[in-house]
């Protein structure tokens, strides 16, 4: 039987769907989004500056013991901070710090040249007081010759990590060698040097050079002394400012950190090929502490 015309019909009870399209768009609340990015940002700096800041090695100014590639971790707390703490130098230069420390002999630090805002990282020699000088290649500290004793030569493979268009180790190549398993190395000499209080760690000093003697001076109390392993092919405190060295004793207040360990090490080859992404990892050198050994028998803090 058929509804009478002009009524109307039951609601169905069926019910409606509604789609995306048919919801209302939230708007995006820009101003929170930049503020929760600010505050990220914040923080990884506050950390950077506070607490360790990840470091990359670009030269070879501490080979053997810090190879160009590798990656490490350095803490900003142990010394105090000052104005290099902070990271990509955002405050200007002065000679403030909160609760400054000095550091150890044997300390590898991070320090800014007084000329630029670049980090340079090189070993504490000498401290606040000290007397030194540098004969022969050789350093005097308060009048006594620090001992090196020779260790057999290191080798160093040859990899492809590449300084200024050409091999990083290049001034090497007189101790190129070929060993049976096909690997080519450096066959280099090595000495281990140990500082007053134990420190101990090898340098590499293969030729004469005018950076092999340096006139004897006393280092200032708000200063220490930095010098680099590779003792050849360093610009430390021993050369002068003009020779992009850092022109002498380093003020405490350019010291911004203690290099602690390295996290992963590449040799150069990595490519796009993802397969070098592996086969580039030096894992010999993967969480390697960057604290000097202390030599068993000579373990004296004092300085005479």
């Amino acid at each position: 039987m058929n509804p009478p015309t002009g009524s109307t019909a039951a609601p169905s009870s069926e019910p409606q769907t509604v789609t995306d399209t048919d919801k209302p768009r939230e708007k995006v609340n820009w101003i929170a989004e930049l503020r929760g990015l600010a505050l990220m940002l914040i923080a990884v700096l506050a950390f950077h500056t506070l607490v360790a800041k990840p470091f990359y090695i670009p030269s070879t100014s501490m080979v053997p013991n810090l190879m160009v590639g590798d990656r490490l971790v350095v803490s900003k707390y142990p010394f105090g901070w000052n104005w290099s703490s902070v990271s990509f130098h955002l405050l200007p230069r002065g000679d403030w710090r909160v609760w400054g420390a000095t550091p150890e002999y044997g300390d590898i630090v991070i320090a800014v040249p007084p000329d630029s805002d670049e980090d340079y990282i090189k070993r504490v020699i000498g401290l606040p007081g000290d007397r030194i000088a540098v004969v022969n290649g050789q350093v005097i500290l308060n009048g006594k010759p620090v001992p090196q004793a020779v260790e057999p030569d290191l080798q160093i493979p040859v990899d492809a990590q590449i300084c200024d268009g050409r091999p990083c180790l290049y001034y090497f190549d007189n101790y190129r060698t070929r060993l049976p398993s096909g690997e080519q190395v450096y066959e280099v000499p090595v000495l281990r040097e140990t500082l007053p209080n134990g420190a101990t760690y090898r340098v590499i000093d293969h030729r004469d050079q005018q950076l092999d003697n340096f006139p004897e001076i006393t280092i200032p109390q708000d200063s220490v002394f930095l010098m680099g392993d590779n003792r050849d092919h360093s610009a430390d405190s021993r050369a002068p400012v003009w020779e992009h060295g850092l022109g002498g004793p380093v003020p405490l207040a350019n010291v911004g950190g203690r290099a602690e360990f390295i996290t992963f090490s590449l040799d150069g080859s990595t490519g796009w090929n993802p397969l070098t992404w592996f086969s580039s990892l030096r894992t010999n050198r993967a969480w390697s502490t960057l604290r000097p050994a202390i030599a068993q028998g000579n373990q004296q803090n004092e300085r005479n």
